[in-house]
């Protein structure tokens, strides 16, 4: 009897997010398991699709006739049995579909690429097969359209002389290196060489080099003979034939890491709070209780070391530990804290790392040769089995949260996994986000502090500086008189400096003097940025680039002037301002390149620049001992957003880049720089009162009806025409209103603060609610039935608990 496999098809709509029956043939019976890609037929024609297999059953829950599975394209499971749940179960709370959700737990070269194409499938005139076909039975759509014919190809459709077809391709490509072993005995390479004649040098040294691998009964790679041996592959393939040796491939792991050495680490002793910390997690690790601990500890209070320790306890108890941390701190210093302890039982996931290097991570992970997975956001769906611990250091972070479907929370995700393996989660952070913070005053998550820095010196001192009082005393330049002299002073001490400003570019705008035209994006509501490295205006929401003006295109006046602060200007006017510091610089545009974050931070670590410049990346995970002091050059960027966190996330990148300065045995100091010097997050972070400012934003908080008193959650419909999302909003408002409870709060609809992006018109509604048991269904009916008009360029977005509000 042939089984069912039960499978979610590539096909991303609300009508196909379900499983599909299909009949698994002969030839793949014992084969296929859940978790596993296929290819199958889907809808009419010779169309195509990947799937993920769900389930094997042994009857179908359809009644018609089934299809058959086309083509296996794993030798085993992708997924195993808890990523299967777990995104089932993810694809219902962030509104996605299950195919989305599967794809974002793989790695790029996983995810199906689909390649089309023309097939002939009837006789055709010899002159048109080789005008249109080149003599070939197939060719490829894009070449097609590169070369015109489609029209004359719709006519043989028509006539059925031609197909369409559409295939996948599998990117997962393993690396392979060609290996050499010896084909003979010594003894029988022995006699080889005395039938040899003593001028044949190279082969006198092949043939002693293959003995030496019979004796050990080792092989060697084609690359070390020749660069330690210095063997040609003349030679190679000449041995080759004589039968010598035989040439086999091997596969082998893309190492992001071969070219560096890490230096074996022992646990250090632990102070009596850390030990306090560790004891109180250990109890969770030993009894495998799936409890969540908030790990808060001012920076320097050494958090990394308990994750150490509780990690070292796991793995010593046979199980796994899954590190998360946020993109921008996961610093070549951290990965050297883990690799430092662990060595090769670590596997690294981030963005830096080619595809195939990902690929080759997460295939150690899979076959269980990795123990300790650290990396960013997307590694929670490491497949990882036995976790003993996960972590999630920096857990306020709102990088945490995926932007983009499917809209899911790291956090919530590490929840999951937590109760799935019944193991603790500890989210550490010196600056706790307050819906974490008030988990833990509920008794839902269990506190645990560090209030102390681990060498008992004390947290930085905080001047803050006003920059109205520097341009009524004369000084428009971006750095106070106060700072200018610190800089200086910290140089003559040979000492080192951290400034950050938030924004990255070289300006903000460009605006003409006489008309007052700034330079808008023509595919967004957003003025262009100036990048002079590379010398152009670019939109940071579109990516649209174009030349710098130097006319108004509107007035034609000549007095362009350049407005704002990015770190590039910043550059250029420290050096003018404080010529002899060597400077260098840290932001997206300096750390593009592969390797450019570490080869930046290496520079500065060994003393060969003096001030590092940079963005908020600048404010995580950075430990070097000789920085004294931190400039803030513009403390009140993130103050005047549109959005209720402003002045959380500004307490806690304020309180995380102070934490750079004095973390060994200098004294730090920071200076910040702010027009709204009284603000309470500037000046709490100036005392480092974290409590206070808990206590001070959960009342404002409470006032206007915010998370984490209310659950929060955002619609939006977006349409090249402005109209169609706006009516589109007001049918969705219409619907819902009658249908919420008294104390639900509805804002909207109203246009995104900006409002047009690639464009598309963005509009916008937010729920505040404390309890809607009818909310959820309410919102899947609103997917559901609005799936014709998504079929028309509509586009509707469902986010639990926003992050962003731009």
């Amino acid at each position: 009897m042939n089984l069912i496999a039960k499978v979610i098809v590539d096909v991303p709509t609300m009508q196909t997010n379900q499983p599909y029956d299909y009949q698994i043939p002969e030839e793949f019976t014992g084969q296929i398991l859940p978790g596993m890609r296929v290819e199958v037929p889907f809808g009419q024609g010779k169309r195509v699709v990947q799937g993920f297999v769900v389930s094997v059953v042994e009857e179908a829950s359809f009644t018609g006739q089934l299809k058959n599975i086309s083509g296996v394209m794993d030798l085993h499971p992708v997924l195993n049995n808890e990523l299967i749940q777990l995104g089932k179960d993810m694809a219902d709370r962030t509104f996605s579909f299950q195919i989305t959700c599967y794809q974002t737990m793989l790695p790029a070269v996983l995810r199906a690429k689909y390649e089309k194409s023309v097939r002939l499938i009837d006789e055709l005139d010899e002159e048109l097969f080789f005008e249109l076909f080149k003599g070939k039975d197939e060719i490829a759509w894009e070449d097609a359209v590169n070369r015109g014919i489609l029209p004359q190809l719709t006519q043989l459709k028509k006539q059925d002389t031609v197909e369409v077809v559409y295939s996948i391709k599998n990117r997962a490509n393993k690396k392979k290196r060609r290996m050499v072993k010896p084909s003979l005995s010594f003894e029988q390479l022995e006699e080889e060489k005395m039938s040899l004649r003593k001028t044949a040098k190279k082969q006198l040294h092949l043939l002693d080099v293959l003995q030496s691998l019979s004796l050990s009964e080792q092989s060697i790679s084609t690359q070390e003979l020749k660069k330690v041996y210095e063997l040609q592959s003349a030679v190679i393939r000449e041995a080759e034939k004589k039968n010598w040796l035989t040439l086999f491939e091997e596969e082998v792991y893309r190492d992001p890491f071969k070219d560096h050495t890490f230096e074996k680490t022992a646990p250090h002793m632990l102070t009596e709070q850390q030990q306090h910390a560790f004891d109180t997690i250990q109890s969770a690790v030993t009894h495998e209780q799936s409890e969540t601990f908030l790990l808060r500890g001012v920076t320097g209070s050494g958090k990394t070391e308990v994750y150490l320790q509780t990690i070292a306890s796991v793995l010593k108890k046979g199980q796994t530990a899954l590190m998360l941390v946020p993109e921008i701190a996961l610093t070549p210093q951290m990965v050297t804290s883990f690799k430092g302890r662990f060595g090769d039982e670590v596997a690294v996931l981030h963005s830096g790392l080619s595809d195939g290097e990902k690929f080759d991570e997460w295939r150690k992970i899979e076959r269980e040769e990795a123990k300790v997975v650290v990396g960013a956001r997307s590694s929670i769906f490491a497949p990882v089995k036995n976790l003993g611990v996960i972590i999630m250091d920096e857990e306020h972070e709102s990088s945490y949260k995926q932007d983009e479907n499917p809209r899911y929370h790291a956090r919530d995700v590490a929840v999951w996994r937590s109760k799935f393996h019944n193991c603790p989660l500890i989210l550490g952070s010196a600056t706790p986000s307050l819906e974490s913070r008030a988990r833990a005053q509920k008794k839902v998550y269990t506190l645990v502090e560090l209030p102390d820095r681990v060498n008992k010196r004390m947290l930085p001192e905080v001047t803050i500086i006003d920059m109205r009082d520097e341009g009524k005393s004369g000084n428009r330049s971006s750095f106070s008189l106060a700072l200018q002299e610190k800089i200086r002073d910290r140089l003559a001490k040979k000492e080192q400096i951290v400034l950050m400003l938030n924004r990255r570019g070289y300006s903000s705008f460009v605006m003409c003097r006489d008309c007052g035209f700034v330079l808008p994006c023509p595919n967004c509501d957003i003025s262009l940025t100036l990048h002079m490295d590379t010398k152009s205006m670019k939109c940071h929401y579109c990516g649209h680039e174009e030349g710098i003006p130097h006319t108004c295109p509107v007035c034609k006046s000549s007095k362009i002037r350049y407005y704002g602060t990015g770190t590039q200007k910043i550059q250029e006017e420290l050096e003018q301002v404080i010529p002899e510091a060597r400077v260098i610089r840290m932001d997206v545009d300096t750390t593009r390149k592969k390797g450019a974050h570490e080869k930046i931070l290496n520079t500065f670590g060994k003393h060969e620049a003096d001030i590092l410049l940079g963005t908020q990346m600048i404010a995580k995970g950075l430990d070097f001992p000789n920085i004294t002091l931190v400039g803030v050059l513009n403390a009140d960027t993130s103050l005047g957003l549109p959005d209720f966190r402003s002045s959380e996330k500004t307490f806690q990148l304020l309180t995380q880049v102070s934490g750079r300065a004095g973390r060994a045995d200098l004294t730090g100091e920071v200076i910040v720089q702010t027009f709204n010097p009284e603000h309470y997050s500037i000046q709490l972070a100036k005392k480092h009162d974290y409590d206070h400012f808990y206590q001070k934003e959960m009342v404002i908080r409470h006032r206007g009806n915010y998370p984490p008193y209310y659950f929060t959650i955002s619609i939006t419909a977006s349409h090249t025409e402005e109209k169609v999302a706006a009516k589109k909003m007001y049918e969705i408002v219409n619907f819902l209103a009658p249908q919420l409870q008294q104390d639900t709060i509805v804002l909207g609809p109203t246009p995104k603060s900006i409002a047009r992006v690639n464009n598309r018109f963005y509009y916008q509604v937010l729920i505040k609610y404390k309890s809607e048991p009818t909310l959820i269904p309410l919102l899947h009916q609103i997917l559901n039935e609005s799936q014709k008009e998504m079929a028309k360029g509509l586009n509707i977005a469902i986010d639990k608990e926003p992050q962003q509000f731009m």
